[in-house]
């Protein structure tokens, strides 16, 4: 009896205490509505129920981060001399659920223009309309639209933000002796990098984890030459000393896609699957879409052609597979959308792949492009499930591109998964630039891919090489076996693509100690006297191929040199690093980034690259 009691008392403990393997985390930010600094001091209670299961006080910043179980919480943020706030959110597993909360010095509810909802049982149901007054609730500019609340029985305000990031475990260094080989697919996904200019734009520091570095180093195009050796891209390699940390060394790889002229490009059947539920209305999703496909729509050939699926509590098709000669009907069809109902975001992707395949171009370019927040919540829903889905379609010939909209519920995870797992690319379209920049100066190398599951492995050499780091694509890792695994998944490139990956290497002459295991005593350990650095190994298939190609080309330091695209990338990784505030950033610092930037910018046509360093500025002021 005694043993029973204890073990009851010992499973009672976990389930106060939270202690379980399966945590998730809450993150956020705690601010003054009115101007946008941070509250310090500010007390975040966690609470299940009306039960206290965590509490923090917030940093001088206005930050919290805690660590619970799997479940649905209300996060209840009091300051002195504010208002108090409680936000409901859901945490998942292995999973950052991002919580802004900005304090108001003065609220009063009846101010507030609402229009009534259908209620449930307990609970009155309010949808806060449109405004300048409602935005500074949030703490979101107004241009960015509304927000929803719940009424609770005490009459307090409960606003739902749910908005979701997978955790990121940053890659470490590797002994080169005992674990020589790196193996990653390649990923051309741009949307973090305008995510964190979200962020910055609203003079928020953005969460760690929605900083994927290796998205924001491919955010840019890099002056890297075309293939001219028959493969559909180019291989350079460059190094240099690691700028923010010298006594290390970093090398940089880059892939170009082969430019091609659009007359070159396959017909295309593209399937537009639009998220219309109503957590699509705010302004800068569904209205956004809207204009970001329109604009799509103009670069159509006569022989592309557009299909439109729908989804909200349900799905439809609002328009048949139309050619590219009849822009007037299909913008006709993208201006009817109107948004309501709730997300049966799973029911929607399966109805697309069906269209897609019911109108398959043999020998052209089959693609969905899904454009939502990423909330779905109805049907199938769950990520493995819909990722289980699209990866026996995309054997059918038919890629995905995820287009990502809005603020407050939006899932990048998901969406990430998602593009990850249908030969697709992934995006994030925070304002109407940003659509023109993807459907306009790099459409097609958006909508048509060149080479697929592109996969590489690099080799070092012990010799020369102590230990080394992957800066990036923690979410790219593949195990070294998959390499000649011809069934296994990877990345795409689009045509005129730049893929980029950077290396950290400490030389093998270093005296810097990297591992605490002690030596093997099995296994023969045998140190050759090559020159060779490392060795990069490419495999890649064609669109329409089965069994892939290899490319191999070895490295030696002395050989090396930098350009410009060494430079800018590697700023890119060191402010990525910055705003991870990575254990990792050694020596970094905003003015390195901005003085490196400014010297490395070359051709700069578009402006992106003058936008990055006022990024950087912004951040600076803000990380100080």
């Amino acid at each position: 009896m005694k043993r029973l009691l204890a073990v009851a008392s010992i499973i009672l403990l976990g389930s106060f205490t939270g202690v379980s393997k399966y945590t998730g985390t809450i993150s956020g930010l705690v601010s003054d509505a009115e101007n946008g600094t941070p509250v310090a001091s500010a007390i975040i209670e966690v609470m299940q129920g009306k039960t206290i299961i965590k509490k923090q006080i917030a940093s001088n910043d206005g930050k919290f981060t805690l660590q619970v179980n799997e479940g649905n919480y209300n996060v209840r943020v009091s300051a002195k001399g504010y208002s108090q706030r409680t936000v409901a959110v859901y945490v998942k597993r292995d999973k950052v659920s991002v919580v802004n909360v900005a304090l108001q010095k003065e609220y009063v509810a009846e101010e507030l223009n609402v229009e009534s909802i259908p209620a449930k049982p307990g609970k009155r149901y309010l949808k806060i309309c449109m405004g300048e007054l409602d935005m500074m609730a949030v703490g979101m500019p107004s241009s960015y639209g509304g927000s929803f609340y719940t009424a609770d029985y005490d009459g307090s305000f409960i606003d739902h933000n749910t908005e979701e990031y997978d955790f990121i475990n940053e890659n470490g260094f590797k002994d080169a002796l005992k674990d020589p080989l790196s193996t990653f697919s390649v990923d051309v996904d741009r949307a973090s990098y305008s995510n964190v200019r979200r962020f910055l734009t609203q003079n928020q520091k953005p969460y760690r984890d929605a900083v994927r570095i290796e998205e924001m180093i491919n955010y840019f195009d890099y002056d890297y030459p075309q293939p001219t050796d028959g493969h559909p891209f180019s291989v350079t390699i460059e190094g240099d000393k690691c700028p923010w940390n010298p006594d290390r060394q970093l090398v940089m790889i880059g892939l170009k896609g082969e430019n091609m002229n659009e007359k070159e490009i396959p017909p295309s059947n593209l399937v537009f699957l639009i998220d219309v539920s109503g957590s699509m209305a705010p302004a800068n999703r569904l209205p956004l879409l809207k204009q970001a496909f329109k604009y799509l729509v103009d670069q159509l050939r006569p022989e592309d052609r557009v299909s439109i699926v729908v989804y909200a509590s349900a799905c439809g098709i609002v328009l048949e597979s139309t050619p590219g000669t009849d822009k007037p009907k299909i913008k006709a069809a993208i201006d009817m959308l109107q948004a309501e109902g709730a997300t049966a975001g799973g029911e929607g992707i399966q109805m697309a792949y069906k269209v897609a395949k019911q109108n398959y171009i043999h020998g052209g370019n089959n693609r969905v492009i899904l454009a939502t927040d990423g909330d779905f919540n109805v049907g199938v829903s769950s990520t493995s499930e819909l990722v289980k889905f699209i990866e026996k379609k995309r054997d059918d010939g038919i890629f995905l591109t995820i287009l990502g909209f809005g603020m407050g519920n939006y899932k990048d995870g998901r969406m990430e998964q998602l593009s990850n797992a249908g030969n697709g690319n992934y995006a994030y379209i925070d304002n109407i630039l940003e659509a023109k920049k993807m459907f306009g100066t790099e459409l097609w190398g958006t909508l048509y891919a060149i080479a697929k599951d592109v996969k590489i492995q690099v080799e070092f050499n012990p010799a020369r090489v102590k230990a080394y780091r992957l800066v990036g694509y923690e979410n790219r890792m593949l195990n070294k076996e998959d390499f000649n695994n011809d069934k296994k998944d990877a990345g795409d490139i689009g045509c005129g693509h730049t893929v980029t990956a950077l290396y950290e290497i400490i030389p093998a002459d270093s005296h810097e100690q990297v591992t605490d295991i002690d030596p093997l005593e099995y296994t023969k350990q045998v140190v050759g006297n090559s020159k060779d650095l490392m060795s990069v190994k490419i495999r890649y298939k064609r669109p329409n191929e089965d069994t892939s190609n290899l490319i191999t080309q070895k490295v030696e330091w002395n050989k090396l040199t930098k350009t410009n695209n060494f430079l800018f990338a590697s700023s890119v990784a060191e402010f990525g690093m910055l705003l991870r505030e990575s254990e990792h950033r050694g020596n970094a610092s905003f003015a390195d980034v901005l003085t490196r930037s400014r010297k490395s910018m070359g051709k700069d046509e578009y402006g992106y690259k003058a936008e990055f360093i006022k990024m950087v500025e912004m951040a600076e002021v803000l990380y100080r």
